[in-house]
């Protein structure tokens, strides 16, 4: 493992991948549409003797690396960037502008750090690839599109086919998040959050502002199921379980002296627990319907699921092994974490297949700003994933989340193999 371990040090395999990084930063893709990025991976695997298959799950990527008998290791990064305008002042800040889902024109920016993750695994395929004295088994990297839209790991799996790639027996996956550059975390069990998105549609009844007895107002209608929404958390969920319940946008009408046909709401939760997340998908319907029929709406609600994340949930033996070999790497840059109450679509894998999986944080904030935040108590006000101020410091981000990568998959590729 050593070997593996001290090529992902070289200066010049790092300033390759600084310039990958560097790249894949400036050409943002929006999700279910990453052409550029995924033959950029995919050419690149290829040339280093991969078994590659493109354009799995729309524009997901599969490299299989076969080194001798041994365990069948699955790595995955996510490719797709988000419909935001970056603002972080970088030289190599994205100008890239593109057509929504809707056709709306938006800004595109790798704001949460997926950029980082292609970067990673191209540079951790490198490696095993010119180092394959050092290990044996079955390496397959899987480049997956479309996670900031919860379709890319399904629509992968949905495309992978029986026996069309070897079945893993563990699947690794990492993430640039908020902490001090140079460190890792993990956590065995729940380490992300569920999330759901739903746009629910209320229907009352248009007319002139100057007449509102002639109306059904859907704008006092959605201003109430948006403060009774709020109680959910508040009061139906015990303190002892986490949950979240944001309403990011409340939409109805066009002037001023017109009472619209009806309004939209969309709403992100976040649940820790299946149980707290059923119970929340139900708790919003409740509240919609007898808002709708408390003001005597003519029809009910109309709900749509926008997207829906399963919770993150470590194999626990599984993440002992990655655990100790990142104490044994990285000694005290490597502690475990809390659960983030950010939701992934990682697990999609190892539920489908039941095969066990680990996903673990990567520090990507300059150590001292991350260290006066913690002297401040001001840690959140450091840019985070989603911020249009992200911005992971690439050294050192870029080698840590290499070595890794590579130490959590040597637990398994390097056993019994000297070095």
């Amino acid at each position: 493992m050593n070997s593996l371990l001290q090529a992902a040090g070289r200066s010049e395999l790092l300033t390759e991948l600084e310039a990958i990084y560097k790249d894949i930063h400036q050409h943002p893709e929006l999700s279910m549409e990453e052409v550029r990025t995924a033959k950029l991976a995919a050419d690149y695997i290829e040339a280093l003797g991969y078994e590659v298959t493109r354009e799995v799950g729309v524009t997901g990527v599969v490299g299989v690396l076969r080194n001798g008998e041994g365990p069948v290791v699955m790595l995955r990064a996510d490719m797709d960037a988000l419909p935001m305008e970056e603002n972080t002042g970088l030289p190599y800040a994205s100008t890239v502008r593109a057509k929504d889902e809707d056709g709306i024109e938006v800004g595109v920016a790798h704001s949460c750090g997926h950029d980082m993750h292609v970067t990673w695994l191209m540079g951790a395929s490198k490696i095993l690839a010119e180092h394959r004295d050092a290990w044996t088994g079955i390496v397959m990297v899987v480049f997956q599109p479309g996670e900031e839209v919860g379709r890319g790991a399904s629509s992968m799996v949905s495309d992978w086919g029986n026996g069309r790639f070897p079945k893993p027996d563990i699947i690794l996956g990492q993430h640039v998040m908020v902490g001090r550059s140079g460190t890792v975390s993990y956590r065995p069990g729940v380490i992300l959050s569920a999330g759901d998105s739903l746009k629910i549609r209320l229907f009352g009844r248009g007319s002139h502002g100057s007449q509102p007895q002639t109306s059904i107002d859907p704008v006092i209608m959605a201003a109430s199921t948006t403060l009774r929404l709020q109680t959910i958390v508040s009061r139906e969920i015990s303190p002892l379980d986490n949950a979240v319940l944001t309403i990011g946008a409340l939409q109805a009408g066009t002037k001023e002296n017109i009472i619209p046909d009806d309004a939209t709401i969309k709403l992100n939760m976040r649940t820790f627990d299946e149980d707290v997340r059923t119970y929340m998908l139900s708790a919003i319907r409740r509240i919609c319907c007898a808002e709708c029929e408390a003001s005597n709406a003519e029809k009910p609600p109309e709900f749509t699921t926008l997207s829906s994340y399963p919770l993150t949930e470590n194999d626990v033996a599984a993440t002992q092994v990655v655990a100790s070999a990142f104490r044994t790497q990285f000694e005290e840059r490597a502690c475990e974490t809390k659960p983030a109450s950010a939701s992934e679509d990682f697990s999609i894998f190892g539920r489908t297949w039941n095969v066990p999986y680990v996903f673990w944080f990567i520090g990507g904030t300059d150590a001292e700003v991350y260290e006066t935040a913690v002297k401040q108590k001001q840690i959140n006000r450091i840019p985070s994933n989603h911020s249009p101020k992200f911005a992971p410091v690439i050294h050192p981000t870029l080698e840590t989340g290499l070595q890794a990568m590579l130490t959590a998959a040597a637990a398994w590729l390097c056993k019994g193999k000297g070095d």
